[in-house]
């Protein structure tokens, strides 16, 4: 394999990152500080339609304390999909209230609203729509069930920044919206979340559960944690902001390509986009036969050298640790996708010769196995 092994994800970390995290380190504030503030207000500038929005320590950290600092606890039923990461759903667990399992659409990977209704109960107090892959949950029909139901509606946006649906950013859709930070997200601080909340009064809430209970030192109001982001991670986090919008023209730039190329290949099914969605493309996460997953998967990375993920192989609703929430659920979609998704490279870093490379293996993988 005479190719450079192209990853399926690749964090892209620069020297105008590495300088701002050696500014903050020479000016000796480390912990806390104006470069969290900085980045609070830029972040909600840049995504969130100027939105209060508050620095975690982590994209779970921030949907825990978006939950409590909005009054989910025990008793309580949060509508989630089972058919995303285990952060959703433990995050709920935490408040002592439990994640209620709906299914999914299979266009977007995204709840269903007709599913979210079905699991509607007079302990229902809350829908979280998970933006998976970075295309936008169906906003308009989770927010008219939430309406008719007097229920909150809350993004996890983990995935998603960026993404809008019919002209409204993700993250200004809900009650309050969680965006990861992670290394491999779309755009990074090292490690770190931001909570985006519909009032200065729920954030404020959000604010002391991160700083143990306080927003001045040593006045603890309520039993809070210590989920705070750093300035070092914040001055990161700046200069990717800066650099965000290019890197999804890119993503999208790639994802148009591998859809022209892949589209036709026999067993291949590419996303599909809703309209009115614009997608960000966190993830190009394509459908395969299930049976043919794993050589396809095999074949690509030891042939081919072309990485590829399954995001996510087992439904939340059968996790161990999940699924005493969900006695008896049957979620059809959700099995069907967890069986059949295969996430293919279309980060930033690639150039059209990876591209070609990509649509290529895929292709060559395909007709073997047909």
């Amino acid at each position: 394999m005479a190719s450079e092994f192209i990853p399926a994800a690749k964090p892209i970390i620069g020297e105008a990152e590495r300088e701002a995290v050696d500014r903050v380190l020479r000016s000796g504030m480390i912990a806390q500080g104006p470069e969290v503030a900085a980045f609070e207000r830029e972040f909600a500038d840049h995504f969130a339609e100027g939105r209060p929005t508050v620095a975690v320590n982590s994209g779970t950290s921030g949907l825990h304390l978006g939950l409590l600092a909005a009054g989910v606890g025990p008793g309580d039923e949060v509508i989630v999909p089972s058919f995303t990461f285990a952060a959703t759903g433990n995050a709920v667990a935490l408040t002592g209230a439990s994640p209620v399992f709906a299914d999914i659409e299979p266009d977007t990977f995204t709840l269903d609203p007709a599913s979210v209704r079905a699991a509607i109960t007079p302990r229902t107090t809350a829908i979280m729509p998970v933006h998976l892959y970075g295309h936008p949950f169906l906003a308009d029909e989770i927010a008219a069930l939430a309406a008719e139901h007097g229920l909150a509606v809350y993004e996890d946006a983990a995935q998603a920044h960026g993404a809008s649906w019919r002209g409204r950013p993700v993250g200004a859709l809900g009650d309050f919206a969680m965006f990861s930070l992670y290394p491999t997200k779309n755009m990074t601080s090292g490690e770190g979340g931001m909570v985006v909340c519909a009032d200065e009064d729920l954030a404020r809430r959000v604010r002391l559960l991160r700083n143990q209970g306080m927003e001045r030192q040593y006045e603890n109001e309520v039993v809070g944690f210590n989920a705070r982001m750093t300035d070092i991670h914040a001055a990161i986090g700046r200069v990717q902001l800066g650099r965000v919008d290019a890197w999804t023209a890119a993503r999208r730039r790639n994802a148009a390509a591998l859809d022209a190329g892949l589209r036709g290949i026999a067993g291949v099914a590419v996303p599909r986009v809703r309209e009115g969605a614009v997608h960000v493309y966190h993830q190009y996460t394509i459908r395969v036969p299930a049976s043919e997953r794993d050589r396809i998967r095999g074949a690509l990375k030891e042939e081919h050298g072309v990485g590829s993920g399954v995001y996510y192989p087992i439904p939340n609703h059968r996790l161990p640790s999940l699924a005493r929430f969900a006695p008896g659920v049957e979620l059809p979609e959700t099995e069907r996708a967890a069986a059949e998704v295969l996430s293919l490279p279309v980060h930033p870093s690639l150039g059209e010769p990876d591209i070609e490379r990509i649509v290529a293996a895929v292709a060559a993988v395909s007709r073997a196995g047909a």
